[in-house]
């Protein structure tokens, strides 16, 4: 099958650092390859990737400090990428809304995955309009917002099964890892650790537009013999912050999408506790991977349980739930899917109809 992946331009596929939309691209398309497939990526050219690259722009734009507009080259993207659109037997974007006009007027099958958060009402008219695009989302929970757009299946991310390292033995400290902003409330992830008096590790990135909250909010808190702050941290450093660490903290206070943090801590053999918010009841189980806790109290009394978790087991659920094989199959499921339906008489009549409302 030949396939294109389209890729964001603000990390490179995989990310340097932070970036788990572009990791989940990376992960999808090496083993798309790895499966015999003809696989195109768009995406930046700082990209490292098996399949075929075509580069958008000369580096991840926020790596580039000379871009200054990142959605001009998302849209000269999207251009590109129809007028070659023949080329392929399916077209698979994650880079949001950009292409859904001209998916709609192309003859080959495509679909977008989105990986964001949905809840805002300046998407309702947008995806009123577009309701014939296909979609996946990521999680069951990230639906809720848009019950009327044409959603083809839920798949939940995958990571290859040989990234992370188990990690049997439990280390002596608690781990924040990701972003620092409001939404992900690594505040009350320092205050978790000083009620159970547990060494906090936070391994995140702080964006431009949170230097300011970093500086006001959480820069204050880091100086207490129990808080660690590390900074951004790489791929290869997370097998051992995540799979040393006693317990993973994911105190977010927004409708997570997905939150792949959690699934590498359960690579590793590490369990969550995780603010029952957005995708976490899907992704955690109760007591066997971690806990989903609604408030600091229960967060406490979780961090105590967490002897009872078995690490081997949490392994063992990410093995059978969580890689990249299972999400590659998936996505070829769909893409099959797609496929058919485009064969399918009544489906030109149904776009007939469409284009005449």
């Amino acid at each position: 099958m030949k396939i294109a992946q389209v890729a964001p331009l603000y990390e490179s596929v995989p990310p340097k650092y932070y970036g788990g939309t572009e990791r989940i691209v990376s992960y999808l398309t090496e083993e798309l390859v790895k499966l015999g497939h003809d696989v195109t990526l768009f995406a930046s050219g700082d990209s490292v990737t098996s399949a075929n690259l075509v580069s958008q722009c000369h580096r991840a734009l926020r790596l580039d400090k000379h871009s200054v507009d990142t959605i001009a080259h998302h849209v000269l993207m999207t251009e590109r990428i129809y007028q070659r659109s023949s080329e392929f037997d399916v077209i698979h974007s994650h880079i949001d809304y950009f292409p859904f006009s001209m998916m709609r007027r192309i003859e080959t099958p495509a679909i977008t995955t989105l990986h964001g958060r949905l809840d805002f009402e300046d998407l309702q008219p947008l995806y009123q309009e577009f309701s014939d695009i296909p979609l996946v989302s990521i999680s069951d929970s990230q639906r809720a917002p848009l019950p009327q757009a044409n959603w083809k299946r839920t798949i939940y991310h995958g990571l290859p099964d040989d990234l992370y390292t188990f990690h049997e033995l439990p280390g002596e400290y608690l781990a924040f890892l990701g972003r620092i902003c409001p939404e992900k409330r690594v505040d009350h992830a320092i205050e978790i650790a000083k009620r159970v008096d547990m060494k906090l590790k936070i391994a995140a990135k702080v964006d431009k537009v949170d230097e300011q909250y970093f500086s006001t909010m959480v820069k204050p808190l880091l100086d207490h013999p129990l808080i660690e702050y590390v900074g951004e941290i790489g791929e290869t450093e997370k097998i051992t912050f995540l799979g040393n660490a006693s317990a993973l903290l994911f105190p977010i206070d927004w409708p997570e999408p997905f939150g792949l943090v959690m699934i590498e801590a359960m690579a590793c053999g590490t369990p969550t506790i995780a603010n029952w918010q957005g995708s976490v009841p899907e992704v955690i189980q109760q007591g066997v991977t971690g806990f989903a806790i609604q408030d600091i109290e229960q967060a406490v009394k979780a961090v105590e349980m967490i002897p009872s978790v078995s690490r081997r087991r949490c392994r063992e659920v990410f093995e059978k739930r969580f890689t990249a094989s299972r999400m590659a199959q998936d996505y070829l499921s769909v893409y099959q899917q797609l496929i058919e339906e485009k064969k399918r008489p009544d489906r030109i009549v149904q776009e007939e109809l469409q284009w005449m409302k």
